[in-house]
């Protein structure tokens, strides 16, 4: 999901704040993630900024949400964790399995709107004009994408409608993103997660909300750094069996760099594919993964249907030479470890197979 959730976003799409008015200061929807932070204030409308290139300015808080797939559920989650449920006219995220088993059901209790997606997964344009929402959030720029059948951006704007890309993700599916967007995107971490429920208690007007949450959230990965802090990084191996698609050789979807990364260092690790591009989740091949230092597996559940013990139980036979295989050393995650709010629940999970008893 990019190599968080976008990632498989882009390999299905291949595959098939100045306030107007007001002397407010200026608001920037891509803020360096180390210096996230939530006021806790009042939003002051107009609420102007600038999002992945687009002005977009909000009269008063969004009625009518449009939530697009992407293949994330990192910002409905958010919406979901700010309380912001009534908000949403429709929404098209799910996944079916979550490291916080209460978000399944919250999800499903959400209205669609009756959506269907296209063949390139997500919502056409002429469903998004119909149903008139007053703001439309994708996870990533591809999400408004004429190419795959999505309005724009400008199509939008024409029809009176808003639109948002959660900031990290601008050069995701956008051909002239600035380098600094491109920063942002292959530079993600935890505090990225962090930055879009900033993002959100601006435009929605919950600041305390979001300040509350985020104070929360990094509470518990404190917790856990302040726990490991000093003891000997083990090498762990993010796999997802159930996204073998991504791979070329058929592989389970091994996620290296950006905020894997960061979600394994909190938890006291160290990727053990650190140094890899995210391309490396395509191009690796048998060989590699045989011969990769692994002292800890995390086994990555795509869907409901998958049976996580049983896939770990696979993999450390296919590759009995891993520390891990020889220890019987894993553990099970979802979407904890992508860009989205439940990453503390993640660096938790590892960190009790990483360091245990520490």
């Amino acid at each position: 999901m990019n190599l968080c959730r976008s990632s498989i976003a882009a390999v299905a799409a291949l595959v098939a704040l100045t306030a107007a008015g007001c002397g407010a200061p200026e608001v920037s929807s891509a803020a360096p993630a180390e210096t996230v932070t939530a006021s806790g204030g009042r939003t002051t409308y107009p609420l102007s900024f600038d999002n992945c290139g687009t002005r977009v300015t909000f009269a008063k808080p969004p009625q009518r949400v449009l939530i697009l797939n992407g293949t994330s559920v990192g910002e409905v989650e958010s919406f979901i964790l700010l309380g912001l449920e009534k908000n949403i006219l429709a929404n098209a995220q799910s996944y079916g399995v979550s490291d916080d088993p209460s978000m399944i059901e919250r999800i499903r209790a959400l209205p669609t709107g009756g959506l269907t997606m296209n063949k390139n997964f997500d919502v056409p344009a002429e469903q998004v004009l119909k149903l008139k929402p007053d703001l439309v959030v994708s996870t990533w720029s591809g999400g408004f994408d004429a190419k795959q059948g999505f309005a724009t951006r400008e199509q939008l704007a024409a029809a009176g409608i808003t639109s948002l890309v959660n900031p990290v993700n601008c050069a995701m599916g956008k051909p002239e993103a600035t380098e600094e967007e491109k920063r942002a995107y292959s530079n993600q971490s935890i505090n990225s997660s962090l930055e879009f429920i900033v993002l959100l208690g601006r435009v929605f007007d919950v600041q305390p909300r979001a300040f509350d949450l985020i104070g929360k959230l990094r509470a518990r990965v404190q917790a856990v750094r302040d726990r490991v802090a000093g003891r000997p990084a083990k090498k762990v191996l993010i796999a997802y069996p159930g996204m073998s698609m991504m791979n070329a050789n058929g592989l389970p979807a091994v996620m290296t760099g950006g905020i894997y990364d960061d979600v394994i260092k909190a938890a006291g690790g160290v990727n053990a594919f650190a140094g890899q591009t995210a391309d490396a989740t395509r191009t690796l091949n048998k060989e590699q993964l045989a011969t990769a230092q692994v002292d800890v597996l995390v086994v990555g559940l795509f869907t409901p249907q998958e049976k996580g013990e049983e896939e770990a139980a696979k993999l450390m036979a296919a590759y009995p030479h891993w520390a891990a295989s020889k220890t019987r050393t894993y553990t099970l995650v979802s979407d904890g470890v992508y860009l989205g709010p439940l990453n503390a629940l993640a660096v938790e999970k590892i960190s009790k197979v990483v360091h245990p008893g520490d």
